[in-house]
């Protein structure tokens, strides 16, 4: 707990919730790079999101203030590579509503999915930020948090 704030593991009533704010970081990264990168609906999301928390592909970290409102959230999954030396964990996905961001939140989720992890025998946790100028003050935060450029950039294919 931070000074106002409860962080704890989501279970699916926390789902809508959470969609909510998947939508609003959608829209941040769409208005900050001036694409429409993402296609976003909110029933759809927040099924998919019951389905990835009961079955346990999918963690999600919830901060609330103690009247119950989700201020923010993390989310990761198990990934595994040789490169690695085995399983890891992978965060797609770090919110923090503006107006409760520069409350040591951030840092309290990711202390929170560093324990989970180290519980599961994870060795590392990796996390992919868009290397954009609007991107430096995420990627200044995650070194902050003692994370390390390792390299490369996230690419992708649909099928």
């Amino acid at each position: 707990m931070t000074d106002n704030f409860l962080i704890q593991k989501a279970t699916s009533e926390d789902a809508a919730n959470i969609a909510i704010m998947v939508g609003e970081l959608l829209q941040e990264i769409m208005s900050a790079i001036g694409i429409q990168a993402f296609d976003f609906e909110l029933e759809e999301t927040i099924t998919q999101l019951n389905e990835f928390i009961e079955q346990e592909k999918y963690f999600v970290f919830v901060a609330q203030k103690k009247n119950g409102e989700l201020v923010g959230f993390i989310s990761l999954y198990e990934s595994y590579a040789l490169y690695a030396g085995g399983s890891f964990g992978t965060i797609p996905e770090l919110y923090i509503r503006p107006q409760f961001r520069s409350r040591n939140i951030g840092h309290c989720l990711l202390e929170q999915v560093k324990a989970f992890g180290r519980s599961r025998g994870w060795k590392r946790l990796e996390v992919t930020t868009p290397p954009l100028p609007q991107f430096d003050k995420t990627l200044a935060f995650y070194e902050k948090e003692e994370f390390t450029i390792t390299g490369g950039r996230k690419l992708k294919v649909c099928l």
